[in-house]
């Protein structure tokens, strides 16, 4: 039995529904779309919840996707703090928790992801935040008052960016991470010590090589960290990046086929292994042509872009997701990095510029090809990166022409 029927249902109020909702409606989608969502927000982007909007230099609704009335005018249905419950893609009908069910032609799979979770001793404590939502942001903006030090476990993207935006307002920041130093595993050493010179610089401290122990606190607030090297980091907030884990909860109920890193999986055009049902954000292992094997990123850009494939997937256009993905992290406004690839792993690292002057490039070579590529200061070199990791062009010279300022990208390749 069904309540009501629509032709596209998308699940998750992230902005891999989103876009795909406005790709439905440009390539010509007439009939009704429902956009099912457990956030309080309309679909956001959530960059700015480490940078912007937590530095206080965003407002909430400039982090929107689009206008809230824009929903309406694209007649496109929106349910907040609403979450779909069951799926049952034999008969495509999608059960709500209002209690509706949903009968549906195609449908999205975009239910994100739950952050990592540290189960140590003093993880009850007052203070202690992880950081993925608008609402987490406020919660760690409304605790800054009466906050001077601040600790970041983990030294990828969020320790970081909260570490730099923290810092920006006047606090005094620590970062505790196991790598040796900040954005180390996706970047490799070369630009991890120039990471981690401008944080040092604006005076983040940073403590490599080292792990959380436990909090220690008082009246039932945290105020101290204890690392498993034995140093005590005094704490008055705390802000925890340690990754995050694909909400696939909704997935393996109605049965749909898993890959290797957990997420569903799903074909080179991001259907699932339900027909008629698709997967984009960070739940979605998608068959990547470009990279040869199965793929699974945790990244705003990547969702962004697996919205438009699924969209016009939906409608049947067919099309292999064939989009180089991309990446961006701000460091307050002492520095900006942008990134394609990923290289998961690599043999050589090529620099083009000057790592001294804080313009540069470095290209990850594997194979002889251009794995990925990452850019401070130095955008454009990027755009030929990108074209290079979607050929697979395979390098003549072993990459070194690439260091060459003289040398023309263009003919690289």
């Amino acid at each position: 039995m069904r309540d009501r029927q629509v032709a596209q249902l998308l699940i998750g109020g992230g902005i891999a529904s989103a876009n795909c909702a406005r790709w439905l409606r440009e390539a010509g989608a007439e009939e009704e779309i429902l956009l099912v969502g457990r956030e309080l927000d309309p679909p956001y982007d959530r960059p700015p919840c480490s940078k912007g909007y937590l530095g206080g230099k965003e407002e909430r609704a400039s982090t929107y996707f689009r206008p809230p009335e824009w929903w309406a005018e694209q007649d496109v249905e929106l349910l907040t703090r609403t979450s779909v419950t069951k799926l049952d893609p034999a008969e495509r009908l999608a059960t709500l928790s209002n209690g509706q069910r949903v009968a549906y032609k195609t449908a999205l799979l975009a239910t994100g992801a739950n952050v990592r979770r540290l189960p140590v001793e003093g993880a009850e404590l007052e203070g202690i935040h992880y950081l993925r939502t608008l609402g987490n942001a406020d919660s760690i903006r409304d605790g800054l008052a009466e906050a001077e030090h601040v600790v970041l476990i983990g030294g990828s993207y969020i320790g970081s960016e909260v570490a730099a935006s923290l810092t920006a307002l006047g606090k005094r920041c620590a970062i505790v991470m196991q790598e040796r130093l900040p954005l180390q595993l996706g970047f490799g050493e070369q630009a991890a010590r120039f990471f981690g010179d401008v944080l040092e610089r604006h005076g983040v401290v940073l403590h490599g090589e080292d792990s959380l122990a436990r909090f220690e606190g008082a009246q039932g607030r945290v105020t101290k960290v204890i690392t498993e090297r034995g140093r005590e980091l005094p704490a008055d907030l705390v802000v925890i990046g340690a990754g995050a884990v694909p909400d696939v909860t909704l997935a393996k109920a109605a049965g749909l086929e898993l890959g290797a890193s957990g997420g569903v999986k799903a074909s080179a055009r991001l259907e699932t292994s339900a027909p008629g049902v698709y997967a984009a954000g960070d739940i979605c292992e998608y068959d990547s042509p470009m990279h040869g094997g199965s793929l699974r990123i945790e990244h705003w850009d990547v969702a962004f872009t697996h919205g438009k494939t699924a969209a016009l997937n939906m409608l049947g256009t067919g099309v292999a997701h064939e989009v180089v993905p991309y990446f961006f992290s701000d460091l307050a406004d002492w520095a900006s990095l942008a990134y394609v690839g990923p290289a998961r792993t690599w043999e050589r690292e090529v620099v083009r510029g000057s790592l001294e002057q804080g313009a540069f490039s470095i290209w990850y070579l594997s194979e002889g090809r251009v794995a990925a590529a990452l850019a401070v200061g130095r955008d454009e070199d990027l755009v030929h990166a990108r074209r290079m990791v979607a050929e697979r062009a395979v390098l003549g010279d072993d990459g070194e022409g690439l260091a060459d300022l003289d040398t023309d990208l263009a003919s690289v390749g």
